[in-house]
């Protein structure tokens, strides 16, 4: 059930939940859903006897993910739009600098966006930059688009087109984009206190793709929105969605649905990542763990870019 929020808390319920999902995730990478900790031992530090993914790397400190959604945010509070040139540099001066990273330390970074960002530096335009074969519909634009569904405030059609351009520079597939646009449009629903945000996401989907087009035959073929949530967990797009709607369903609290996400294993920061987003905007700043929040890194790099967004919805 989605209480009544306000919209700021909301929005920094977006922020946070993403980037705390995505560090609690962070050491639980890679294991199968048989090799992790008890439930209830699911926590941002894990237990003592665990092979933690990244082991050098800092409890509470986001990744990949974390670091290039806030990069997306970063380009549209300045350039006041989706600037895909801006928002390309950004990306390479994360991976070159380690832009908006905690430490400036770049430790994980996807195989298609690896491909994309060489792309990028050899002189492609960022809107042919992604690959776009069947194969390249890695979870990479899926993972840090949230920001745009928090910052936008233009039409559902518009979000749409946005959300699947933000997807070019990275993961060029009509699939990837498709997700991106889902999502986009779900946060925006939560923000809105939707009675049914996922069904009313799909009418709005179906109304502007209409049955004939390439981006419907993704949605219905692939996704398959109208089937019952599951997921493995995996870094597939498609899976990924899936795996953050049945976090978010079978979970009573952003503490639940973030430990859902977490339990199926693989790709644990994403898919913590993508599920927090949406619990965050669903149950609020409150809602997270206060903590979790404690135990977060990074708050001056991504605390003013917040402050930022909320004074934008107020102007």
């Amino acid at each position: 059930m989605l209480v009544s929020l306000s919209i700021p808390d909301r929005l920094a319920g977006g922020l946070w939940g993403l980037l705390v999902g995505d560090a609690l995730g962070v050491p639980y990478e890679f294991h199968a859903p048989s090799a992790l900790p008890p439930r209830e031992q699911l926590d941002m530090t894990p237990p003592a006897d665990f092979q933690r993914a990244h082991a050098r790397v800092p409890v509470g400190t986001w990744s990949d993910d974390g670091a290039q959604a806030l990069a997306l945010l970063a380009s549209l509070l300045h350039c006041h739009e989706l600037d895909l040139d801006d928002f390309g540099r950004r990306l390479l001066n994360w991976q070159d600098w380690g832009y908006l990273a905690v430490d400036g330390e770049v430790f994980d970074i996807g195989i298609q966006t690896s491909r994309a960002l060489q792309a990028l530096r050899s002189g492609t335009p960022p809107a042919l930059a992604g690959p776009r074969d069947e194969m390249a519909n890695g979870n990479g634009s899926l993972m840090r688009v949230l920001p745009l569904a928090l910052w936008h405030r233009g039409s559902d059609l518009d979000l749409i087109r946005q959300a699947e351009r933000q997807s070019l520079v990275t993961h060029g597939h009509l699939r990837a984009q498709v997700c991106c646009a889902l999502y986009c449009l779900w946060a925006r629903r939560l923000l809105q206190e939707a009675t049914d945000p996922w069904h009313e996401v799909i009418a709005t989907l179906h109304q502007h793709y209409g049955d004939d087009s390439l981006a419907w035959e993704q949605l219905a073929w692939h996704v398959r929105p109208h089937d019952p949530p599951d997921g493995s967990g995996s870094g597939y797009v498609v899976d990924c969605l899936r795996s953050a709607r049945w976090a978010v369903e079978t979970g009573h609290s952003y503490e639940a649905v973030v430990k859902n996400a977490i339990s199926l294993g693989r790709d644990t920061d994403t898919t913590a990542c993508v599920a927090g987003g949406i619990a965050g905007i669903q149950y609020g700043w409150q809602g997270i763990p206060e903590r979790w929040r404690q135990q977060l890194r990074g708050r001056d790099l991504f605390e003013p870019l917040l402050k930022q967004l909320v004074q934008a919805h107020h102007a």
